[in-house]
């Protein structure tokens, strides 16, 4: 049991599109499909056990994150503050489930929904299968994922294009307050200090600071992406 608590990298190392990391994109696909196929079928008393259950692996993937960090005696200013995108995205969530603040959910559906699945899909991750963080790491974004789907699906939330808007700002907000943050204490959350150690498509989008004119762009892109079925539903009901 140690063994999966520890940090030696090269015991369970992480391979991006291996077997192991494949399994677990397939994985939250299928509890997507599940949440969108019984999404009309869901009694009162059912959505609530989704979306407290929702709140909890939330809560308790964080806190474990912070608990793995300090009992191995490695927890820092410049690694453990909630200041990386997916960390915000954990507060923005449960912040939404439990409120079901409408100006959350605009939010956390552009900023978390985009930042998880890029995650998901090129996580920076240094341990693999099966070791707790593999577990902690992608139970934690898909219930992200899945947070803002329920919103969606099971509370009947939509957002329009001035919601994309409001969440593109308010993630430009939060990111130059983590960039003079990073400024004082010498770190990368947002990776605006520098690019990710592990492949990313940020590889692609030049060097610094440039890269991060190219993130505007894509993440603008993405954004547009996901407000297309809301759009797209707008005009067929008109």
């Amino acid at each position: 049991m140690r063994e999966i608590l520890n940090f030696r990298y090269d015991d369970y190392p992480f391979v991006l599109f291996s077997m192991s990391h494949l399994a677990a994109i397939f994985f939250m696909l299928i509890l997507i499909l599940l949440l969108y196929m019984y999404r009309n079928k869901y009694s009162s008393r059912v959505k609530e056990g989704v979306r407290w259950g929702l709140i909890i692996l939330l809560a308790v993937g964080e806190l474990f994150f912070h608990i793995w960090y300090s009992v191995n005696d490695l927890w820092s200013l410049t690694i453990n503050l909630p200041f990386q995108l997916c960390s915000i995205s954990i507060y923005l969530c449960i912040f939404m489930l439990v409120t079901r603040s409408r100006t959350i959910f605009e939010i956390a559906y552009f900023a978390s929904m985009s930042g998880a699945f890029i995650a998901m899909i090129t996580p920076e991750l240094f341990l693999g299968f099966p070791h707790v963080r593999y577990f902690q790491f992608f139970l934690v974004h898909a219930a992200i994922i899945l947070s803002c789907l329920y919103m969606v699906w099971l509370e009947g939330y939509v957002v329009k294009f001035s919601s994309l808007l409001k969440s593109f700002f308010s993630l430009n907000l939060i990111a130059l307050a983590v960039y003079g943050i990073n400024g004082l204490l010498g770190s990368n959350y947002m990776f605006l200090s520098h690019k990710p150690y592990n492949p990313s498509p940020i590889d692609y989008m030049g060097e610094y600071p440039w890269y991060l004119l190219s993130l505007e762009g894509i993440t603008f892109l993405l954004f547009l992406f996901l407000y297309f079925p809301f759009y797209f539903l707008e005009i067929v009901k008109k």
